[in-house]
Formats: C-alpha cells, sequence, structure tokens
C-alpha cells in the first residue's frame, strides 16, 4: 500500500527503508539489476540492495542504525544468496539518510526515508532470480559510461531514482573514503537530505 502513488501523493505514505552499496576489496561496487517481477521499477539497474525494515523487533532498533542493518542482512541474503556470516552486522556504514519521494509508473512509486549503508568486503554471491535479474561489479569509470548510457537512453538501460539521487549528490566522494578507509569519518547520521 504504501508504495501506492495515490497515498504517497496524499502525503500518508512515507516509509523507512535502506540501500547497500557493497564494495569488493578491489573497491568496485556491486550493481543488481532489479527482477522483472518487482512491482516498482522492474528491470532497472540500482545499487547493491535496497529495501525496507520488517515491523520486527529486531528491525526497529533505532541505536546504531542496529534494527536498519539487521534487515540489511536479511534482504542481501534474500536478494543476493550471501550468507549472514559474510556480512556482519557491525561492519555496516551507516552514512546519511535521505528522503525521496519517485513514481515508478502511473499506479506505483517510493516516498522513503531512506538508510544509506557501505561495506567493504568480498563475498559470494548467489542471486534469487525472482529478485534480481543481473547483477556486476563496476568501477569508478565503468559507473559512469553506464550513467551515461541511461542518460542518452542506450539499451534501454535505467538506474532507480534513489540510486541516482546518491550517485549525484554522494557517491563519488564517499568512493574516496571507501578507497581510503575513512568511510566513518564521512558519516552523517544527523542531516537529513531532502531531495
Amino acid at each position: 500500500i504504501c508504495h501506492l502513488m495515490e497515498k504517497i501523493e496524499s502525503g500518508h505514505a512515507l516509509h523507512r527503508a535502506f540501500s547497500v552499496f557493497l564494495f569488493n576489496s578491489k573497491y568496485e561496487l556491486l550493481l543488481q539489476q532489479r527482477s522483472t517481477t518487482k512491482v516498482t521499477f522492474p528491470l532497472v539497474w540500482t545499487n547493491t540492495c535496497c529495501s525496507h525494515p520488517l515491523h520486527r523487533e529486531s528491525e526497529l532498533i533505532e541505536e546504531n542504525c542496529q534494527g536498519v542493518r539487521n534487515a540489511a542482512q536479511r534482504k542481501l541474503f534474500d536478494e543476493l544468496g550471501i550468507q549472514a556470516e559474510d556480512l556482519p552486522v557491525d561492519q555496516f556504514i551507516p552514512l546519511g539518510k535521505m528522503l525521496y519521494k519517485a513514481p515508478s509508473d502511473g499506479k506505483w512509486g517510493e516516498h522513503e526515508l531512506d538508510y544509506l549503508l557501505f561495506m567493504v568486503r568480498d563475498v559470494k554471491l548467489n542471486p534469487n532470480p525472482e529478485e534480481v535479474s543481473d547483477v556486476k561489479y563496476v568501477n569508478r569509470d565503468e559507473l559512469k559510461r553506464l550513467i551515461k548510457k541511461a542518460d542518452d537512453g542506450e539499451g534501454g538501460i535505467k538506474l532507480s531514482p534513489w540510486f541516482r539521487l546518491v550517485v549525484d549528490n554522494f557517491l563519488m566522494g564517499w568512493w574516496d573514503h571507501v578507497e581510503q578507509g575513512t568511510l566513518k569519518e564521512a558519516a552523517d547520521m544527523k542531516t537529513i537530505h531532502k531531495l
């Protein structure tokens, strides 16, 4: 229900979300292409994993974004088959929060307070085809080429609006911190960026 545009436009459907940016030890970012069966933004390329904390005790813990981290670990297993032991929850680094609204088609969309979580870790992938159509690791140049293709409408490539907001506003600066091992210094969880 919270994804119905009529509810979003009436101002009653803001919900919490998280977006995970998982890098390997070569500092390449793992992207996924959403499956054809997704209600919102099918076949769109996006960051590693995006979803919502559930209304359950373990995912409602506010302190240190613990609930959101627990939800991210759960969803990375659901979508990409990454085992929990490969993703220690204390290694998710919350870098920021953004508030945004984005229609998907006429009926569906997003209106989210999105927690942005980063981690650098080599993992084994076993993507769930019901959730994910494709995956790939990209370096900065490859991501820039993908963005250009999306901008030029080349090959039907589309990027999710939340991923695009992060790319345009934060990602390249944060990528420096990924490579320098200084992600915690970049974190700002007090500000809510309204994009």
